[in-house]
């Protein structure tokens, strides 16, 4: 009974209903620019996608889990795990995307060495990030964490810091902003790339692309992972060619900053 109940409801919906675009958040770089190709595709093939830019890391998953958009494409599932918990949502990885190289970047130093006593390291401030972050400083010799913390290490885990070094937490997508302005910076390429402002394939480190869990997914409300919509733009992403060229682009034609998540799976 309740699906006839459902059925008819359904034959007497407006039909401007299903004519909503699909809206899409992402953050500037190679996740909007790679999304905003398929959308175009999309829209060739009958698909009205909308791409909605965000400057943050945390409204994307406020408007998802309010509604405001469908799907949205910036995080990794790590970072979804927390955002949920931290959130209450209830947001759920339908699809593989980018996994793109984590560095660090100094404009000041040629080497590790080189980062003086006291010197000034600019870092994620978000859960997992941080600690990605923080991995890499320690893999670099310049701090040591408490034993077993890992990615989920913060500021406050950090046992040894033989240099002094201070640290300021920014917001991901802003680290780019103030690299110059530090010894050391956490650094997104695709951030980099974006924002113009040095060589992406400077890092004096990498953390490496083959963790498939820090690859960027598209992200859905957990009631809507199956929708016929969602999974026909996302097969038009993976199957594009000028996504790929896209993606590239996006990554200064450097093979060494990224990978296709949902290729070779």
């Amino acid at each position: 009974m309740k699906r006839i109940i459902l059925a008819a409801t359904l034959a007497l919906a407006p039909l401007a209903a299903f004519a909503d675009p699909l809206k899409i958040g992402v953050v500037p770089g190679a996740y909007g620019d790679t999304v905003a190709v398929a959308a175009e595709e999309a829209k060739a093939k009958g698909l009205d996608v909308e791409v909605i830019e965000f400057s943050d890391w945390t409204t994307p998953n406020v408007a998802l889990d309010a509604g405001d958009i469908d799907l949205n494409f910036f995080q990794h599932e790590p970072f979804l795990k927390n955002a949920n918990e931290q959130g209450g949502h209830d947001l759920v990885v339908v699809a593989p995307g980018i996994l793109a190289n984590l560095g660090l970047y100094s404009l000041k130093h040629k080497s590790f060495d080189e980062i003086p006593q006291n010197g000034t390291v600019a870092i994620a401030n978000d859960p997992v990030n941080q600690g990605r972050g923080l991995l890499l400083l320690e893999k670099a010799g310049l701090i040591k964490l408490k034993e077993g913390v890992g990615f989920l290490g913060s500021v406050d885990d950090i046992v040894e810091n033989p240099k002094n070094l201070s640290f300021t937490e920014v917001e991901g997508p802003q680290l780019v902003r103030i690299t110059g302005d530090v010894d050391l910076a956490q650094g997104y390429p695709h951030f980099i790339v974006a924002a113009g402002t040095f060589d992406p394939t400077s890092a004096l480190l990498y953390s490496g692309i083959e963790d498939r869990q820090f690859a960027v997914a598209f992200v859905a409300k957990a009631d809507r992972k199956d929708d016929p919509k969602i999974k026909e733009f996302i097969d038009i992403f993976h199957n594009s060619k000028a996504v790929e060229d896209q993606a590239r682009k996006s990554f200064s034609d450097s093979d060494k900053l990224y990978i296709l998540a949902w290729k070779d799976q």
